[in-house]
């Protein structure tokens, strides 16, 4: 057997975009794409990626030159997901939330060649354009106009439009294959809650792994009705738009997300699954009796970017909503652990089942190892769901590497073979893993190493609290204590006071990760994938400047 291994035949590269040649052959005349009123079929959706493709070839775009996308979920964005790779250029979706300082960074740092544009966020563009380094060659603009929006302008009849690029496309095109499956397919971001965004890159067979990985571990039925609240930008819809295509979905598209237009189109589109932050559980479970609506059905809703507190997912669920929880990163493209769910614990009380389901799970199939390891000794964590240490990673979706950053990718991948997250977890005994924070995140009070995620997750507990987040503040005595900064449900604001969060939080947590401080505000600052920004947030309690009370309050 040694003589037989790879050849012609087996060793082809994998690569996600033939999913949609076969979507058009198995599902032509089904819906592929709805947006508003408009509707597409695979066949055409097929067509129109193609032409995306030829155009940009025409343009003079090939292998590994960058293309942008500054959209929304609009049906551009996800014809983007294929038209720009199939011409052999590389992805790079923007997050759509960024001010023009930040866009113009990234898109000198990228060297973007063309870049997609909503009327929107064209006066944000144009700015990000004008700050770019003198002699830096600009990316040419494509308009991505939107005939649902009625108050957006014309236009200008020179302008060259997403459908006028179309126009110019062959819908017959050869698409442009990778001449190997490690060839770079998109390039992402990091969402920026540590303020120091980095180029992740990802190839064809990452793409390809994470793709299938995340339909077998969430169970993807045949031609299901998707919802596109997640951001597409955010690690590429954690690759449901090639998922879709693998399955024959309708991917029905949403400009905004909020609780009312969300039950409105899962009762019109009979929507069966939808992806999103926890902020979008918190959005959909504290929504007011006249915005929410009954659900045609069970609605599929698998939820990870940040720790879902158990209170949220218990609410969730209550509506009817069949929630699942999993974890990656922008470095995994997507999912990789996944609280794979166990019959028995359908028995359990709806407290326990949610406290079970807040945990990140195991690994996906797809991925090969994963473990928390001591950050002194290297070794795996006693199984006491306890003892924290840093998440590690091995698999075949994991990045190839930042952009243009050489130490951070030795940082992050290293010799002995794993990718370290700085996520900062547990493991339980039964093997399920759970996140407790960031490294950075990580309160040291005392000498006790508090989880701010564990804090969080007992406020969420309150009556009154819409949305809480837990940094350090510095403190005389202790180094530093928890400093709460809290959202109030609608109706709360001045019916509950700090003191009063703080000897409900005494009942229930030890006294030394009782928040010492608790800051209401309207709203938490948050990166458009709904994580909340916690960098921000420190920052503001650094200016507070350091409690002098914490002995008496510990």
């Amino acid at each position: 057997m040694e003589k037989l291994g790879a050849n012609p035949a087996n060793s082809c590269p994998l690569t996600p975009l033939g999913f949609i040649e076969r979507a058009a052959t198995v599902y032509g005349d089904c819906p592929s794409v709805v947006y508003g009123g408009t509707v597409f079929t695979w066949s055409q959706t097929h067509r129109r990626c193609l032409r995306l493709a030829s155009a940009l070839a025409s343009l003079g775009v090939s292998r590994r030159d960058v293309v942008s996308a500054l959209l929304p979920n609009v049906p551009a964005m996800y014809e983007a997901h294929f038209g720009v790779p199939m011409s052999g250029a590389v992805l790079n979706s923007i997050n759509t939330r960024l001010d023009a300082r930040t866009v113009s960074v990234l898109l000198r740092h990228s060297g973007s060649r063309l870049i997609l544009v909503d009327p929107a966020l064209v006066p944000v563009l144009d700015e990000a354009l004008r700050l770019l380094p003198p002699g830096h060659p600009a990316p040419r603009v494509v308009l991505v106009e939107d005939p649902q929006e009625k108050d957006f302008p014309p236009a200008p009849a020179a302008a060259l439009t997403y459908e006028r690029l179309l126009e110019m496309g062959d819908p017959e095109f050869r698409w442009v294959r990778p001449a190997s499956e490690w060839d770079p397919m998109i390039l992402n971001y990091t969402s920026g809650t540590t303020s120091a965004p980095k180029g992740v890159v990802h190839c064809h067979r990452g793409i390809f792994v994470v793709t299938m990985d995340s339909l077998v571990s969430w169970s993807v039925p045949e031609q299901p009705t998707y919802l596109w609240t997640l951001p597409m930008f955010h690690a590429n819809g954690w690759s449901f738009p090639w998922g879709m295509a693998v399955v024959g979905g309708t991917n029905v598209c949403l400009r905004r997300v909020d609780a009312a237009e969300v039950y409105d189109t899962i009762a019109r589109r009979g929507v069966t699954h939808l992806c999103g932050a926890p902020v979008v559980l918190n959005m959909l479970a504290n929504a007011p009796e006249g915005v929410r609506r009954p659900l045609p059905g069970k609605v599929q809703i698998l939820t990870a970017g940040a720790p879902p507190p158990a209170a949220v997912l218990g609410r969730t669920e209550a509506i009817g909503f069949d929630v699942s929880h999993g974890y990656g990163l922008t470095e995994t493209a997507g999912l990789v652990l996944l609280c794979a769910w166990k019959g028995e614990w359908n028995k359990l009380p709806a407290s326990e089942r949610a406290r079970l389901k807040a945990r990140q799970g195991v690994r996906t199939p797809g991925m090969a190892e994963v473990d928390i390891v001591d950050g002194e000794t290297g070794g795996s964590v006693p199984r006491d769901g306890a003892t924290m240490g840093e998440i590690v990673l091995r698999g075949g979706c994991v990045t190839m590497g930042y952009f243009k950053d050489e130490d951070a990718t030795r940082a992050a991948i290293r010799d002995d073979g794993w990718f370290y997250t700085g996520d900062v977890g547990v493991m339980h005994p039964d093997g399920y893993l759970e996140i407790r924070d960031r490294s950075k995140d990580v309160i040291i009070s005392g000498g006790e190493n508090i989880s701010s995620v564990e804090v969080e997750s007992l406020l969420y507990g309150h009556p009154a609290v819409n949305e809480a987040a837990v940094v350090a503040r510095p403190d005389e005595f202790w180094g530093e204590t928890p400093c709460a900064f809290v959202s109030l449900k609608e109706g709360a604001a001045g019916a509950v006071t700090a003191a009063e969060v703080i000897a409900w939080s005494r009942e229930r947590m030890p006294g030394y990760m009782v928040p010492k401080t608790v800051v209401f505000r309207a709203e938490l600052p948050k990166t458009s994938t709904g994580k909340i920004q916690k960098y921000v947030l420190r920052n503001l309690a650094k200016e507070m400047g350091p409690t002098r009370r914490g002995v008496s309050k510990m």
